[in-house]
């Protein structure tokens, strides 16, 4: 329950926050920065997220205000739930929209067993490479700067958990699954990886994260009504 008074922003509250589609999670801490200081007057405050998420994904980013920071770091290690659409039949060079297709593959011999066989294999502890559209360092730059240049990346793989993944629709090229997964999971990289087991191409075309830790996408605010909210206490 947020309370809209400077002394609970200041003592510190953890906010839960529906992201925008196309906003970073730095745009939503700016946001919430801005509106404490046009309707509460608060000119500096500490304000932080608990954990990125892709500007062309949607759903749950935590935000903690004033004392609530040093708590950021207990957030960052939760583990996290998505709903994640691919589609089937071509690969990017960002592993999502970011960037056109670079590569056709069939995808019509693809079944609903192999669908299921191709899940089963990416649940558990697995290798995961990055993507190098990432925000990971490379010689101390981070990686997407060099992609977008058109230079080449290797990140190295790393060890992460998938402890649940479902799928909640197929059709034709289009996969919808439900994951559940440790920090440092990149769905873009899933969709890439389901794309070469199933022996196609994959890519993300839609992801929302749903949960992180106990704290539930259900439970989170918009940024509309976390302004409007602030604005009526504000004339109270």
């Amino acid at each position: 329950m947020i309370e809209y008074s400077e002394e609970r922003f200041r003592e510190g509250q953890v906010l839960l926050v529906n992201k925008p589609l196309e906003w970073t999670s730095f745009d939503v801490v700016n946001k919430i920065r801005y509106s404490l200081k046009k309707y509460l007057g608060i000119k500096k405050i500490k304000v932080g997220h608990a954990g990125t998420l892709d500007p062309l994904a949607t759903g749950l980013v935590i935000v903690c205000t004033g004392k609530a920071t040093k708590q950021i770091d207990q957030f960052l290690g939760m583990d996290k739930q998505y709903v994640a659409d691919i589609k089937l039949g071509a690969t990017t060079p960002s592993f999502d929209m970011e960037t056109e297709p670079d590569e056709l593959f069939e995808w019509e011999h693809i079944t609903k067993e192999m669908v299921d066989e191709a899940l089963l294999k990416f649940t558990g502890q697995i290798e995961q490479i990055p993507p190098a559209f990432s925000a990971l360092k490379v010689n101390g730059r981070k990686a997407y700067h060099l992609a977008r240049q058109g230079k080449v990346v290797e990140l190295k793989a790393r060890e992460i958990t998938i402890s649940a993944l479902n799928l909640l629709k197929w059709e034709g090229q289009d996969l919808s699954v439900d994951v559940s997964c440790s920090k440092g999971t990149y769905i873009r990289s899933l969709a890439r990886d389901i794309g070469a087991e199933l022996q196609s191409g994959g890519h993300l075309t839609g992801l929302v994260r749903t949960r992180i830790g106990p704290y539930q996408l259900d439970e989170a605010i918009s940024i509309e009504n976390f302004e409007k909210n602030l604005a009526t206490f504000a004339t109270k």
